[in-house]
């Protein structure tokens, strides 16, 4: 039996590789294992999801948690390199764009074990941006590159890579393939599923279209305190206006920013409730508030895809986004920290909506196009 070994970390992975263990088990003749670095590493934004999806828990959790860049890294190579002397795994799946792609790349390419990288191709052309190392450092170790979009094979054609048709892949020589988004297949596998069991807008006494729904958590907004108060205090006065409540699932790292600025005076928070920060929700719930709510705002990339998979409009919280074409076709627009700027964009998706929809990511089976071409 073939195996293979997908490493995920972070939330979105965890739903990118439900996608493909799906189209594994359809396959058959595979074994696929799990390695989660802990990343993310709380119930709630990590144990709950593999529940939800109905993927089996990690056999390996490296529970590396959080910490700076490079020791966070370090450990994850570390840990990464003795599970693959161990397991002798057949290749190695990696996810997107976090510190956990980055590991998964360099401890399978030191010890020669081929990399398949599942989001291939994507550029924000920010280089101050951690992701945007991550994947591309990954891009240029992987033997398969697996795009969503035809930008994405675009941008790796302007960096060497050859698109053109090759008999065996190999580090030297990557096989390039359009596949289309797992996010799209996930999001459509697991919207119909959310509508039956989750009770979120039950429980936030939230009535659909009646609120919109926001999420902040890229170290250059929460870490940086002026910026989030920037944010925060636009948000607040965007829910204020309009009169719809601003969901704002609290993650960790900007929960502790947060609580740093309240104890410090630097932000108090408005007792009017128009902005509602809550605990983190699981992927279920968070799928139904997206469903539901009027307008999303993000700095998150996996957000701003299912906002456009579910025909919301959506604020970047951004300079950039290496989302490009939801910009270009007018899904989403960059507002980055800037108040102006995210009060103009608000105003006009309530009043006008987004542009019609255009086909962006697919049919909806980029995962089993994903899993046919590595077992060739």
């Amino acid at each position: 039996m073939r195996d293979w070994l997908s490493v995920v970390g972070a939330r979105p992975q965890f739903v990118k590789a439900a996608a493909i263990d799906r189209a594994i088990q359809a396959q058959g003749g595979i074994r696929h294992r799990l390695l989660h670095t802990g990343q993310h590493y709380d119930e709630a934004m990590s144990g709950v999801f593999f529940a939800e999806l109905g993927i089996p828990r990690p056999q390996v959790d490296l529970g590396v948690g959080s910490g700076p860049h490079g020791s966070q890294t370090a450990r994850m190579i570390a840990g990464i390199e003795q599970v693959l002397m161990e397991q002798r795994p057949e290749l190695v799946v990696a996810y997107g764009d976090t510190n956990s792609t980055l590991a998964a790349a360099i401890a399978a390419t030191k010890l020669g074990v081929p990399v398949a990288h599942v989001e291939a191709g994507l550029r924000s052309f920010n280089k101050g941006m951690p992701e945007e190392v991550n994947r591309i450092l990954c891009d240029h170790c992987s033997t398969w590159l697996f795009c969503p979009t035809p930008v994405a094979v675009r941008n790796l054609a302007r960096e060497g890579f050859g698109t053109a048709h090759v008999e065996r892949a190999t580090a030297q020589t990557p096989a390039i393939h359009l596949t289309g988004d797992v996010m799209h297949e996930s999001s459509l596998h697991f919207a119909a599923l959310a509508e039956q069991r989750s009770d979120v807008l039950r429980r936030l006494g939230l009535e659909p279209e009646r609120y919109m729904l926001a999420t902040v958590h890229r170290h250059f907004n929460a870490d940086d305190p002026e910026r989030l108060v920037r944010i925060l205090v636009a948000l607040h006065a965007a829910a204020a206006e309009h009169a719809l409540p601003m969901i704002l699932p609290i993650h960790p790292r900007t929960a502790a920013q947060v609580a740093h600025l309240e104890g410090e005076g630097r932000w108090t928070r408005a007792s009017d409730g128009w902005l509602r920060l809550i605990d983190p929700v699981g992927y279920l719930d968070m799928i139904a508030l997206e469903r539901n709510t009027r307008l999303v705002l993000t700095d998150s990339g996996g957000v701003q895809k299912e906002a456009y998979f579910f025909q919301k409009p959506c604020v970047v919280l951004r300079p950039e986004t290496e989302w490009v074409e939801l910009v270009e076709t007018g899904q989403a627009r960059l507002v980055d920290a800037d108040p102006v700027l995210l009060h103009e964009a608000v105003n006009d998706f309530l009043r006008n909506g987004a542009p019609h929809r255009p086909g962006l990511y697919g049919d909806g089976r980029a995962a089993a196009r994903i899993v046919q071409a590595l077992a060739g």
